[in-house]
C-alpha cells in the first residue's frame, strides 16, 4: 500500500496512524470537516488536506481508514466500497499494528491520555524505544505518535464502540471505569460489560493493571485469566509537575506497569516527576492583557470536570477561577445533566458555551441554556454566552490580575484561549 487515505484525518487517533504512514514514505492524503492545528501539522509533513467530505477525495487511493465517528453515509466511505480499496477503521489498524507488537494498552474512562503518555516516558527514558500512540500531542515531541525501534508499543485504548477489543494486548491498564458513553452503551452494566470484554482478552502470563477496590471495576475483572495487578499499592510519593489527585492516580498506574516491564523504581521516579504533561491537559496557554492567566483542559464529563477544578482550586489557592464549558454531545448533556449541575463548585464563575455536536444532530431537546438553568438552581454566577467572541469578550472585561481562566470540553473551546491571547 503507497498510497493512504484518511477519512476524518483530524481526529486525535486517526492522525497518529497518518503520522505513522508519512514516516513509513507512503503517500497520505485526508479529510475533514473543519481545519484544525491537527491538519495543519499534518500538512506541513507533507499530507494532503481536504476540508469538507467528497466521493472523488478517496479516489486513487490503494488503502482508506476512517474514524467511528464517520456516519455509514460518508461519501468516501461509500466510494472506497464501490472502487473495492481496502478500508479499515481507525480501531482495526491499531489491532493490526498491535499483533506483533508487545502491546501495553491503556484503557478507563478517565486519565488514559496522561497514563499513556506517562508510561511512553518511562519506556523512553529508561531507554526501551518505545512506540507510543496518544489521545493527544505529547509535549516533548509535539506529536501524537513515536515511531519506536523495539517491540514495544503503548497504546491509548478507547471504549467508544468497544474500539479497544481490536488490540492485542499483553498488559491492559484500566484506569477507572464511570457511566460515559451512555449513547451506545445504553446503561453503566453496558459500560462495564464492554471492560470485561476488554479484559478478558488477556492470557494468564499477560496483566492487568487497576485498583480491584475502584468502583465498578470488581465487576469488570471477574473472569480475567491474567494476573492483577494492584496500582494503588504503588508508591505515591511523587512530586509531579502536573496537580490533583487523580494524577497522582495515573502516576501510580504508569509506576506499576514501569515494574512489570523491568524498569527501575528510580528510573520511574524520576521520569515520571519530570513529566510536563500533553496538550489540552490542564495545558498553560499564556496571560491575557489584562493579567489573567489562561489554561485549557480537555475535560468534558463531570467526574473529570470536578477532578481538574478541585485540582485547580488546591494548585490556585483563593485566586478567582473562571471555568469556560463547552458541553461536548447532544446525548452526554442529557444522559448526566444533573451529574453536570453539580461538577463545578470549585469555580468562581462559570460561562457555557453551546454543545459541541460533533458526531449528533441537535435533537432539539437539551441545549446550554438548559443547562445554565439546571446549574443555576445549585450556585450562582453562571452564563450561558452563544458565541466564542462574546465569551472572549466578557473575560477581556472581567477576569483581571492575578484571575485564572479555564476552558474545558472536547471540542473546540480552546479557540477561546486563541481570542483571549491574540
Amino acid at each position: 500500500m503507497s498510497k493512504v487515505h484518511f477519512i476524518g484525518i483530524g481526529g486525535i487517533g486517526v492522525s497518529a496512524i497518518a503520522r505513522m504512514m508519512l514516516q513509513e514514505g507512503k503517500e497520505v492524503s485526508g479529510s475533514d470537516v473543519a481545519r484544525s492545528e491537527i491538519t495543519d501539522a499534518l500538512a506541513k509533513l507533507g499530507a494532503k488536506i481536504k476540508i469538507g467530505h467528497a466521493a472523488k477525495n478517496a479516489r486513487g487511493a490503494d488503502l482508506a481508514v476512517y474514524t467511528p465517528a464517520a456516519p455509514k453515509n460518508n461519501p468516501e466511505l461509500l466510494e472506497a466500497r464501490r472502487l473495492k480499496i481496502p478500508i479499515f477503521s481507525y480501531p482495526e489498524m491499531l489491532g493490526i499494528i498491535s499483533r506483533d507488537k508487545y502491546t501495553i494498552a491503556v484503557s478507563g474512562a478517565h486519565g488514559k491520555t496522561t497514563t499513556t503518555a506517562m508510561i511512553g516516558k518511562i519506556l523512553t527514558d529508561a531507554g526501551l524505544s518505545p512506540s507510543i500512540i496518544v489521545g493527544s500531542l505529547l509535549k516533548d515531541v509535539k506529536s501524537n505518535f513515536v515511531a519506536g525501534k523495539s517491540d514495544y508499543l503503548v497504546v491509548e485504548a478507547c471504549e467508544y464502540k468497544r474500539s479497544f477489543l481490536n488490540i492485542n494486548p499483553r498488559v491492559i491498564i484500566i484506569t477507572n471505569i464511570d457511566n460515559d458513553h451512555l449513547d451506545y452503551y445504553g446503561t453503566i452494566n453496558g459500560v462495564i460489560k464492554g471492560f470485561s470484554e476488554f479484559a478478558r482478552k488477556l492470557e494468564p502470563n499477560d496483566y492487568l493493571i487497576c485498583n480491584p477496590k475502584g468502583k465498578h471495576i470488581s465487576a469488570a475483572i471477574k473472569s480475567v485469566k491474567a494476573k492483577i495487578i494492584d496500582y494503588a499499592k504503588a508508591p505515591r510519593d511523587f512530586k509531579l509537575k502536573i496537580p490533583g489527585e487523580h494524577n497522582l492516580d495515573n502516576a501510580q498506574a504508569a509506576f506499576a506497569a514501569a515494574k512489570i516491564l523491568k524498569v527501575s523504581a528510580r528510573t520511574a521516579k524520576k521520569s515520571l516527576e519530570n513529566y510536563a504533561g500533553v496538550w489540552r491537559r490542564f495545558e498553560y496557554r499564556g496571560e491575557t492583557k489584562t493579567g489573567a492567566a489562561v489554561y485549557d483542559d480537555y475535560g468534558h464529563h463531570p467526574t473529570e470536570i470536578k477532578a481538574t477544578l478541585s485540582a485547580a482550586r488546591e494548585y490556585f489557592g483563593k485566586k478567582k477561577l473562571f471555568c469556560v464549558f463547552q458541553p461536548h454531545l447532544f446525548s452526554r448533556t442529557k444522559f448526566l445533566l444533573d451529574d453536570f449541575a453539580k461538577s463545578f463548585k470549585d469555580a468562581d464563575i462559570v460561562v457555557l458555551a453551546d454543545i459541541y455536536a460533533a458526531r449528533e444532530k441537535d435533537p432539539g431537546n437539551i441545549s446550554s441554556e438548559l443547562l445554565a438553568e439546571r446549574l443555576a438552581g445549585c450556585r450562582k454566577n453562571v452564563i450561558y454566552l452563544d458565541s466564542f467572541k462574546k465569551i472572549a469578550a466578557f473575560l477581556t472585561r472581567e477576569a483581571k490580575g492575578d484571575n485564572v481562566i479555564i476552558t474545558m470540553g472536547a471540542g473546540d473551546i480552546y479557540k477561546v484561549g486563541d481570542l483571549l491571547l491574540q
